[in-house]
């Protein structure tokens, strides 16, 4: 039983993490990569606007409570994001100090197949 709601819980993740990338594709940002995970945690989406790399944390949240999937992306996880991409950039040849970066927020409520999505730029 606990093995198929995780199986859920990752088709889910998948899917809403690829919803996130078309929708972010249609408003002119360029996929790099998916998950890239390294020790200190994982970015859901690697992508660029133009010359600035955006790291993007994906949030869906089937409704409301407990505060919605806003509220899902704690100071915790932030910093974790934040470490894990100043490794991406060091592997990538990219120094972290003088590369444009920004990290956004997609977070995504209600019915998976047509999530309301709210795209918070520049979140953290």
């Amino acid at each position: 039983m606990l093995w198929t709601n995780k199986t859920n819980t990752v088709t889910t993740g998948k899917n809403s993490e690829q919803l996130a990338a078309n929708y972010l594709g249609q408003n002119g940002l360029l996929l790099k990569t998916c998950n890239f995970q390294n020790r200190r945690g994982e970015i859901d989406l690697i992508m660029t606007e133009n010359d600035t790399w955006v790291f993007v944390e994906v949030k869906y949240r089937k409704n409301n409570h407990f505060g919605g999937a806003i509220a899902a992306v704690s100071a915790k996880k932030q910093q974790k994001i934040r470490q894990c991409a100043a490794f991406y950039l060091q592997q990538a040849g990219l120094n972290e100090y003088n590369t444009p970066c920004r990290f956004d927020v997609i977070a995504m409520q209600g019915d998976i197949n047509n999530p309301e999505i709210t795209w918070l730029k520049n979140a953290f």
